[in-house]
């Protein structure tokens, strides 16, 4: 069952989507060699929390951080620690933020200095992936067009999608009806409506998609060890296309149609 939103709901989770854009914005300006992922992860928190809100991952299913920040083949749900971040690493940043009793949800891979031209080329394709996703996201347009979208446009590069993982509606709880799989036929499944709000979040590899769950049953890595990378944003379906919540354009409504 997909749950809409009302307009005052969507608005609360305006305010929660802010601040995930905004720490995400710190903590891009933070990257670079030598820092650990841990600064990363208590810089978050306490910046979540001077803008008064909380943050969604920690506690969430027993995740003891507040901050997912995964590096080079890990793909997704990496434990911060004191790991330092090298030249030529890629790290993937995830967050969550809940005020008022409604989350947004945002994610992105970032660069550490100089990095390979395939890391590169895998970061601007998943970014893509994720902006085509979101160009599908409209109303009367099916489910599976965002899942199309995604896979398409990572497959066409020569990467693979990650399979295992996949985006949800997103409201009152963290993860919500309907799953959003990156991987698809087109024109399946539900139609989409004003009201709908997704996570929306490609994860692409430059090996093959399988992924495994290491000893500490959070963390998840390429089973080649290849490179991934991880996008994601908080988006609401209006009447004109989809308007992203965890966009950090100075606080203006960002509005995607296709064309």
């Amino acid at each position: 069952m997909m749950i809409l939103k009302s307009p005052r709901e969507i608005d609360l989770m305006r305010k929660s989507s802010r601040i995930v854009a905004e720490t995400l914005d710190q903590l891009v300006r933070m990257i670079e060699p030598g820092l650990t992922t841990l600064e990363l992860d208590r810089f978050a928190e306490a910046y979540i929390s001077r803008r008064g809100g909380k943050p969604a991952f920690k506690g969430y299913r027993g995740y003891p951080y507040t901050l997912c920040a995964s590096v080079n083949e890990q793909v997704v749900h990496a434990f911060p620690s004191g790991r330092r971040l090298g030249e030529g690493d890629i790290v993937s940043l995830d967050l969550g933020v809940m005020v008022d009793g409604y989350y947004g949800d945002a994610a992105i891979t970032v660069p550490v200095g100089k990095v390979s031209k395939e890391a590169g080329c895998l970061i601007a394709t998943t970014r893509a992936a994720l902006t085509r996703a979101i160009m599908a996201a409209r109303p009367g347009r099916h489910l599976s067009d965002i899942s199309h979208a995604a896979q398409t446009t990572v497959e066409t590069q020569g990467f693979s999608v990650v399979r295992l993982f996949v985006g949800h509606g997103i409201g009152r709880s963290l993860h919500e009806e309907p799953q959003i799989p990156n991987f698809g036929p087109p024109a399946q499944g539900p139609i989409l409506r004003p009201g709908l709000v997704l996570a929306i979040e490609p994860m692409a590899n430059v090996g093959g998609p399988d992924v495994m769950i290491l000893a500490d049953r959070w963390t998840a890595v390429t089973c080649d060890r290849s490179l991934s990378a991880h996008f994601e944003h908080t988006v609401v379906i209006t009447e004109e296309g989809a308007e992203v919540l965890t966009d950090s354009t100075d606080g203006e409504r960002t509005v995607v149609a296709s064309h």
